[in-house]
């Protein structure tokens, strides 16, 4: 009976330690959060490091080295970092490795870890890379004319699929909220083309000019990524702020945030390549109960007031449609799956919020600049308080499940996203709140995930 009893308290203590992974001992110092997220059961967030200038995209080079861009002006970072194993990791060292205040998200190193590439509003610039030496050689310039009127969406992600990783993918963003021209092809905007890295590097592109359409029709596609086990391409759409259907405002609950699916990347012939998505035309439904129809379902894209493009619900029909979509205005900025393909990731910023005093630089990196006092320049406006959802949502971290290359739940779900990290008090976002924004595997398949305007990174346990 003794036995039997130290072998329960045995196994008692073994599930409370997995259950609560947070009481590990650690060698690194424990950093507290801006912000203390409200964790999902089995899951931990802890901070690797603070102080950084709005940190945005990361990834892990070949030495297990974290670069990360800094668009708040500090340009790419590398981080050594001491591994203490599981979730113990803290940093060993740090320091600029370009110091370009232009570059604002994307991030991307080819599978030899030699070249590295990095994004600002205008071009897409290729580095020699030494991880070894923690070095960059001489700054080339491989894709120009990315840059817009207005600045609007002014980050242009960038990715090197595993399955074909001769190649690179660029995003491009609409410079406005409803962009008309976007409903051409040749806009160069609202879409995402497909370069080879090998021309790239000899002869250099104009983004509009080059390349192949992957999809277009997406308003703002922030965040691309692989599923390793089928080689599938995937994208999070951020869409647009205050519509109307039939005279009627459905701006808060409306449109969706969409998931959206690109095949191949080597599939020319796939339904998938070179498809619209509908953007100007056609927005994608979260709450259907806005638009007064019982035949209007959760997915559905329908044309709005505004609508370019497509005058009819019937036209939208015809365009290629999300496989998931999340409530609006939650702004989705990354996605990574993990390994074995069984799910993915997802941060979401959260809605907007411009406060006053503000000043929109159109010659800025990041578009939105506090200034207290406010001193307007020649390139700056003066905007009004405001948000394009009230009460605020998103500001946290979400998993989807996956099945065979695709996910589990059906495109009419409204709770495919399981929230794992998210804000207590959604009320104070985004002021008091972390903001997830990119996130990285190691070679450990540890997930990290920026908070760009707390300066934070962190690591998830569990995921």
């Amino acid at each position: 009976m003794v036995s039997l009893v130290r072998a329960v308290a045995v196994l008692a203590m073994s599930c409370l330690a997995t259950a609560l992974p947070h009481l590990e001992k650690r060698a690194c110092a424990v950093i507290n959060p801006t912000a203390k997220p409200n964790m999902a059961s089995g899951y931990t967030a802890l901070v690797v490091m603070k102080g950084l200038k709005t940190p945005r995209e990361m990834i892990f080079d070949q030495l297990g080295q974290l670069l990360v861009v800094e668009q708040g002006g500090g340009g790419v970072r590398l981080i050594k970092l001491t591994d203490n194993g599981g979730t113990d990791v803290c940093v060993a060292s740090s320091k600029t490795l370009i110091n370009d205040a232009t570059l604002n998200h994307g991030l991307e190193l080819t599978a030899d870890g030699k070249t590295l590439f990095v994004s600002s509003q205008q071009s897409v610039f290729a580095f020699p890379y030494d991880a070894a030496a923690g070095t960059v050689g001489t700054k080339k310039a491989v894709i120009t004319g990315m840059g817009i009127s207005f600045a609007y969406h002014t980050t242009r992600t960038l990715r090197i699929p595993k399955t074909k990783p001769d190649v690179l993918l660029v995003q491009v963003g609409s410079s406005g909220n409803i962009d008309s021209p976007t409903t051409g092809i040749d806009s160069g905007r609202s879409q995402t083309r497909i370069f080879n890295i090998a021309s790239l590097l000899t002869t250099p592109v104009v983004f509009a000019q080059g390349g192949d359409v992957l999809g277009w029709g997406l308003r703002n596609s922030v965040g691309w990524g692989e599923d390793p086990t089928t080689g599938g391409i995937w994208s999070v759409e951020n869409s647009a702020d205050d519509i109307k259907k039939g005279g009627k405002d459905v701006h808060t609950n409306n449109p969706a945030e969409e998931l959206n699916y690109h095949g191949l990347v080597n599939d020319t012939t796939g339904a998938q390549y070179k498809a619209n998505y509908g953007y100007p035309s056609c927005f994608a439904v979260w709450e259907p109960s806005s638009f007064g129809s019982s035949s209007t379902k959760v997915g559905t894209q329908l044309s709005i007031d505004g609508s370019v493009g497509a005058s009819t619900d019937a036209d939208c029909a015809k365009k290629y449609a999300p496989r998931l979509v999340f409530p609006a205005h939650t702004a989705p900025l990354d996605i990574k799956f993990k390994k074995d393909g069984s799910a993915a990731y997802i941060t979401f910023h959260g809605s907007w919020f411009v406060p006053c005093p503000l000043s929109f630089s159109l010659s800025s990196p990041s578009p939105f600049i506090l200034s207290s006092p406010f001193t307007k320049g020649p390139n700056t406006t003066l905007l009004t308080p405001t948000r394009n959802r009230s009460p605020p949502d998103g500001y946290r971290l979400s998993r989807i499940a996956f099945k065979d290359g695709q996910p589990v739940e059906p495109s009419t779900s409204t709770t495919a996203a399981v929230n794992i990290m998210q804000n207590g008090n959604l009320g104070g976002c985004p002021n008091s709140c972390f903001r997830p924004t990119g996130m990285a595997w190691d070679s450990k398949d540890r997930l990290f995930m920026t908070s760009d305007t707390t300066g934070e990174i962190f690591i998830i346990g569990g995921a």
